[in-house]
């Protein structure tokens, strides 16, 4: 095996941030399964930058109060200032990093019901995707299916299109990004998967997402990254949502309500609640909407 090239620094995240609310996320996060490898106090993921294939093992070494996290970067070639540059920004987005939670656990603070949960998951940033495609291959891939059988078939994918890359004796398998896949005909996709509509629809994502930048779609207007993403043949509304907080970080807004979240909502308000009452619980939290249903849902 060849010798890796290897970076490592440190990244700070906006207080309060608990590592280890996000290593529990990660250990349960059906979508990542077997993506990752894990240690008590450590994650170590791959990611395809730019045609090339990288990982990182990240663990925290300050404290709540005071989040500093130290990484390490591996490659099988050289990695350059500006891999480097964007790679910490690929951390930083998917661990979400720069959320100020402050403002939410105030308002949080007048809320008696769900100040129990805020108080359970303190310090817990929102865990992302680690890229927008790969949320939008998975939207796809569980969309009325099972989470089994949407691992496997994005398992699939990452076989056939994506790559992988050793890391102390694991191979961790890196996600193909959207370039990996616009050379190769839907059909070939489809032929991996076995179905047809969803290849032509994750095909769709990758020459959707391939198109614009991905610093736009994070920080841009709202609504404009939503009408865009709608444009895209095969995203719709809940998809759509999906993808605006789950990999894009906008946590402004509701995402289509899941029968999931109203369901942890009504256990934690203590009555069965209709969409109305829930729209309405989560009205006082203002930009902080996405974080209270996040929050609910990982109850």
């Amino acid at each position: 095996m060849p010798t890796l090239s290897t970076v490592g620094g440190t990244l700070t995240a906006t207080p309060p941030f608990d590592f280890d609310q996000s290593l529990r996320f990660i250990t349960s996060f059906t979508p990542a399964m077997g993506d990752q490898v894990m240690t008590s106090t450590s994650v170590a993921k791959a990611v395809r930058q730019n045609g090339q294939t990288y990982s990182f093992r990240v663990r925290s070494s300050g404290s709540v109060e005071a989040p500093i996290l130290e990484y390490t970067l591996y490659a099988q070639h050289p990695i350059t200032a500006e891999i480097r540059a964007a790679l910490e920004d690929r951390i930083t987005h998917y661990l979400s990093l720069k959320d100020d939670l402050r403002p939410f656990y105030k308002l949080a603070e007048s809320d008696p019901h769900f100040k129990p949960v805020m108080q359970k998951l303190y310090g817990h940033h929102q865990v992302k995707f680690l890229t927008p495609f790969e949320n939008a291959a998975w939207a796809v891939l569980s969309s009325r299916n099972t989470m089994a059988a949407a691992r496997t078939l994005k398992n699939r994918i990452t076989e056939a299109f994506g790559s992988k890359i050793e890391l102390g004796g694991e191979a961790l398998p890196a996600f193909p990004e959207p370039d990996d896949i616009l050379p190769h005909a839907p059909g070939d996709l489809a032929a991996v998967i076995g179905n047809e509509k969803r290849a032509e629809y994750i095909w769709n994502a990758a020459r959707g997402l391939a198109a614009v930048e991905e610093s736009w779609l994070r920080t841009a207007d709202f609504d404009a990254v939503h009408e865009y993403l709608l444009d895209i043949k095969g995203v719709g509304a809940w998809t759509a949502h999906f993808m605006m907080i789950r990999s894009l970080g906008h946590m402004e807004r509701l995402m289509a309500l899941e029968k999931r979240v109203i369901e942890a909502a009504s256990r934690v308000y203590g009555r069965k609640l209709d969409e109305a009452e829930f729209k309405a619980l989560a009205e006082p939290y203002g930009d902080y909407k996405g974080y209270w249903a996040y929050y609910l849902r990982n109850t």
